[in-house]
């Protein structure tokens, strides 16, 4: 997807909810994200109504690996008052499915997360056309 065609897709989602259905959620996704060679971990920070504060790069790394940090993530939610987020990462080189280290990960977030009061509504791997929600997986309640 053109970045100017990425830009119209990203207001328009800003102007909705469309991001409370998990196939809206997931089409973002893969347009944001499907196309990359590099691995990108992303977050998405919505207000209580799903409505979308900020989407934000919050690291870049190899084809498989990403560094993620909690407490930067965390920072940025509260400052934008953002009561739910979806992380999301790529897997430029594969499939889907979420290593261990990925789960660990997105576990420990979400704890932070419901300390703080703000909800890790879900983290979504996008990889080989395909995408993985820890939410509809069971990973996530």
């Amino acid at each position: 997807m053109t970045e100017a065609a990425l830009r119209l897709y990203r207001a328009r989602v800003r102007r909705t909810d469309i991001l409370a259905g998990q196939a809206g959620l997931e089409a973002y996704l893969q347009a944001c994200m499907g196309h990359e060679v590099i691995e990108q971990f992303r977050v998405l920070f919505l207000d209580e109504d799903f409505h979308l504060l900020a989407d934000e790069l919050m690291g870049t790394g190899t084809v498989n690996h990403s560094p993620v940090y909690p407490r930067e993530i965390m920072r940025r939610a509260l400052k934008l008052g953002a009561r739910r987020l979806v992380l999301a990462h790529n897997h430029p080189a594969g499939q889907p499915e979420p290593s261990s280290a990925d789960i660990e990960m997105t576990l420990r977030i979400a704890q932070i997360g419901k300390l703080m009061q703000v909800t890790v509504h879900d983290h979504i791997i996008v990889g080989n056309g395909r995408t993985h929600s820890f939410r509809a997986a069971g990973l996530l309640i």
